[in-house]
């Protein structure tokens, strides 16, 4: 299994463009040493010939000019994405659909869900209809149920409900429901290694756990530091855990569910302030003593 990080950032991305919190000042001005990075996604293949998409960041144009083996150029117009899987109805994870939207049919593997409120709360699907058309492929989460991809032969996917919330502009916003937002579980049936995939991870609920500990390789949430990091920060009212994401820090933070894990650990779809972008930090440093690596845009993983 070949894994490409296309882009490791959350929302908004690093440097996010109108921010000026010390790390977004740091990237830009050179005082801090940092990569910047594109919105969240990564892609998945079995031979590195048909690539399968996990979300479509605003970002996607350039990911994909970074990343050559998207366009093999077998025709005039062409590409190697077979398929894109979204795990929520997040803007920074739909977007990019519409950047796709002069080649065929897209398609789009999603949960009910996710589908629903690109359907009414945000008219994506309505609107592409307009131009290349969306094929759904739904995704069900009977426990240990798999989903097939085409394109993807050698690979099996399985999607599991992850505790969070859906986007403002879902009309279930403040009624979270499971198939909101998935994990993925993507298992080599050739080589029997596994990656589970949760850039958007709330809680580890007690189904996550064998799936963790089962894992060879975990992408999991990275996107705050500690709980309190925007409110500390001054630019939103919110904590970490009620924007559905696990901080790094603190009891029951990240740093204290992997501890225990043999799987690789990397962290994706991380905040412009989280201080662990600034690769001298000491919360860097303590990632680094727990054998805890940061996703960069371009990184690949072969498993």
């Amino acid at each position: 299994m070949h894994v490409r990080v296309l882009g490791s950032a959350a929302g908004g991305g690093f440097p996010q463009w109108n921010c000026n919190c010390r790390n977004c000042d740091g990237v830009r001005k050179g005082t801090i040493r940092a990569r910047p990075r594109t919105q969240s996604s990564i892609a998945v293949s079995a031979d590195r010939g048909d690539w399968i998409l996990f979300n479509a960041s605003p970002d996607l144009l350039a990911q994909f000019r970074a990343f050559g083996e998207l366009q093999p150029a077998r025709s005039v117009r062409d590409t190697a994405v077979r398929a894109i899987v979204l795990i929520d109805a997040q803007i920074d994870h739909t977007t990019g659909l519409l950047m796709l939207r002069e080649g065929p049919r897209l398609q789009v593997h999603c949960t009910p869900q996710v589908r629903e409120d690109l359907t009414r709360g945000n008219p994506l699907f309505g609107i592409l209809e307009h131009f290349c058309g969306v094929d759904w492929h739904p995704i069900a989460l009977e426990p240990g149920a798999t989903f097939p991809i085409a394109g993807a032969q050698g690979l099996s996917f399985t999607a599991v409900p992850l505790k969070s919330k859906p986007p403002p502009y879902s009309p279930h916003r403040n009624e979270p429901r499971p198939g909101d937002n998935i994990g993925v579980r993507i298992a080599d049936t050739r080589t029997g290694r596994v990656l589970f995939y949760a850039p958007g991870l709330g809680e580890i609920e007690p189904h996550l756990r064998p799936l963790l500990a089962e894992a060879d390789c975990l992408m999991l949430d990275g996107t705050f530091w500690t709980d309190d990091e925007l409110i500390r920060l001054g630019v939103s009212a919110k904590r970490s855990r009620d924007m559905g994401h696990l901080p790094q820090s603190g009891p029951g933070g990240m740093l204290e569910a992997l501890q225990s894990l043999r799987a690789r650990k990397i962290l994706i779809h991380i905040n412009n302030t989280n201080p662990i972008l600034d690769e001298d930090s000491a919360q860097r440093a303590a990632l680094e003593a727990a054998a805890i690596e940061v996703a960069y845009d371009g990184m690949e993983v072969e498993l």
